[in-house]
């Protein structure tokens, strides 16, 4: 199977071109420039879809996967950048929302011949599992604020406004934004100080084929850099990058990480 990766930020676009290639998969990537920091076939700038459609088409790819971290603020820097196929996603979006325009982009590439897969069967490995990560398990207290803003994110999830929030004493103390993951922590550490929880889940609807919500190591810094010491992620839906490393950094940072159902 030939199959067209668009890669944005972090390691996810690497770990899956590894993964496919392992199951005889040809794998042709193109990345963003100032966003992509993986290697890519060739990097177009921001808001040159109809490039990106254009270049698919020569090396024959119609089987697309797109991972990696998209800042949703691209929409608004690279605004007077955009080609006639990127303002076509705009106008078709009913919203700026980011499942709008995931939606809208979908549409675009679809109705030039594309398809979207899903990446998971490539990827399962990564996938969080049900239970503790590592070996430190968390606080009774911290249990209670993950499952508390567990509800909460699941909630506003599905308003589409973001996938992580952070918790102290079931309080909700930063929702995710156009920010994004990172941002968020940094903010809620600001606010409340050392001993915040981090929860991160994905929409009911979630659409994996374009849209993974992921951590990795640069989650774990940040968090610890806060004092936070707890990180509860959706169990099946949620991805780890570099999982043992993952683990044990989790352990160092006294930190425990905890896939809830």
């Amino acid at each position: 199977m030939l199959i067209g990766l668009i890669a944005g930020r972090g390691k996810l676009p690497e770990v899956f071109r590894e993964e496919a290639r392992k199951k005889g998969c040809e794998v042709v990537t193109v990345g963003v420039k100032g966003v992509t920091d993986t290697q890519a076939d060739q990097l177009f700038p921001a808001g040159k879809v109809g490039g990106v459609m254009k270049f698919f088409k020569r090396r024959g790819v119609s089987k697309i996967v797109m991972l990696g971290k998209f800042e949703h603020r691209l929409i608004y820097s690279t605004l007077l950048n955009f080609d006639m196929q990127a303002l076509s996603v705009l106008r078709r979006a009913k919203d700026r929302k980011p499942a709008s325009l995931v939606r809208a982009f979908m549409e675009v590439f679809e109705e030039e011949g594309f398809e979207f897969i899903d990446p998971r069967p490539f990827m399962e490995s990564l996938l969080v599992e049900e239970g503790v990560m590592g070996r430190r398990k968390p606080t009774d207290e911290a249990e209670e604020d993950g499952l508390f803003g567990f509800l909460i994110a699941k909630e506003i999830a599905e308003l589409d406004v973001g996938q992580t929030v952070v918790v102290k004493n079931k309080a909700i103390v930063a929702v995710e934004a156009m920010e994004g993951t990172q941002a968020t922590i940094k903010r809620g550490g600001e606010l409340a100080g050392k001993g915040v929880r981090v929860v991160k889940v994905a929409r009911k609807s979630q659409d994996f084929r374009i849209d993974v919500p992921v951590v990795g190591p640069e989650t774990l810094e940040v968090m610890g850099s806060v004092g936070a010491d707890a990180l509860f992620l959706e169990a099946g839906k949620v991805y780890v990058i570099e999982k043992e490393k993952f683990a044990r950094q989790a352990d160092r940072l006294g930190i425990s990480v905890v896939g809830l159902c």
